[in-house]
Order: C-alpha cells, then structure tokens, then sequence
C-alpha cells in the first residue's frame, strides 16, 4: 500500500470485523508530524495476541495466513523517525473493551508515504458498514475537518440508510467543502 488512507482503511475494516458499532478516526497533522488512531469499541485483543501483531504471519482472519497491515505500518512510521502503538482490552476482562491504534509519521522525511484520499476512504468505509457509527476528525493548523455518522443518523432518522448513493454523494460533497475551507486558510 502506498497512501496511509489505506492502512487507514485496512485497521478501521479489522475495528468492523471486531464487532465495533463506534470507530473514532483521528488525524492530526502539524510542520513536522502527522498522527493518526483508530479507535474503536470492538472485541479487542488479548495482550498476546497484541504482542503477535509485529508479526507478518500472525492473523485473526480466516481468509488469508498473512498480516502484513501493522509490519508494514511499523516499518513505514519508523523509517520516518515515527512509530505505531496498538493498546487493546479483550471483552473477556472489561465491558469496556476496544483497541486503539495510533501511529505516527514524520512529513518531512523523504521516506513519508502521502496520506491518500481520505474522502474515499471515509466514503467506502460508510457504504460498507452503514450501520457504524463513524466518527472523522482531521486537524492541522490550518483548520479542522470532522464528520459524525450519530450525528447524520439523528437528522436523517433510522430508516435512511448512510450508504443511499445521495447521502454519500453528500457526505462527499460535505467533507470536501470542508478540505477546501482548510485549504483557504492556508493561503
């Protein structure tokens, strides 16, 4: 994968085969650094299987033997002066179960990998898993980027589907507005 919106993409998909119905995605960039963490309120992980993650041939998945998602992020973040941590709580030991996954890549190094389309990526998140309640928010100096999936279901109600082709048209067209803004700013 060459953008970080894929590895976005890929951590949040592993948040939604968890089981999680809240997934926070967060960036945050400034000069230097650009951060990212997916939150969620899945099942979790116990603490060795956290501990296996580093390794390309452990996976929970049952359609393929290899998990090179958080190596390779790892490898990426770190080339770049960055790192990636994953904190997680299995539904075994608390009600209060989730993982969150953070990472870390610095701009300015040669080796940072651009961040990719994160419109597509919140968009194909949306459709895939309309019944999730995803939250987006994107900081920089210049401004902030946010959208709330509990906070479009509240004006739409429950009997409209997220992944209607016009209401992700419009989650479209309201992020980019929303990057464009930003982007203003920044002039």
């Amino acid at each position: 994968m060459d953008e970080l919106s894929l590895y976005v993409l890929d951590i949040t998909m592993n948040s939604v085969r968890a089981g999680a119905d809240e997934i926070e995605i967060t960036l945050r960039e400034d000069g230097e650094w650009l951060d990212f963490s997916v939150q969620d309120n899945g099942c979790g992980m116990t603490e060795e299987q956290v501990k296996k993650l580093g390794n390309p041939f452990f996976t929970t998945r049952k359609t393929r033997k290899v998990g090179l998602g958080i190596p390779f992020l790892t490898m990426l973040a770190e080339m770049t002066g960055g790192y990636v941590k994953i904190h997680s709580v299995h539904e075994s030991v608390s009600e209060d179960h989730g993982t969150k996954t953070e990472a870390r890549f610095g701009k300015n190094h040669i080796d940072f990998i651009p961040l990719g389309d994160m419109i597509e990526t919140v968009k194909t998140l949306i459709q895939g898993s309309p019944e999730v309640n995803f939250t987006y928010t994107h900081e920089t100096e210049q401004g902030k980027v946010e959208l709330s999936c509990a906070a479009l279901r509240e004006i739409l109600g429950e009997d409209i589907s997220l992944a209607e082709p016009d209401i992700l048209g419009w989650i479209g067209a309201y992020l980019s507005e929303q990057y464009e803004e930003m982007e203003k700013a920044s002039e």
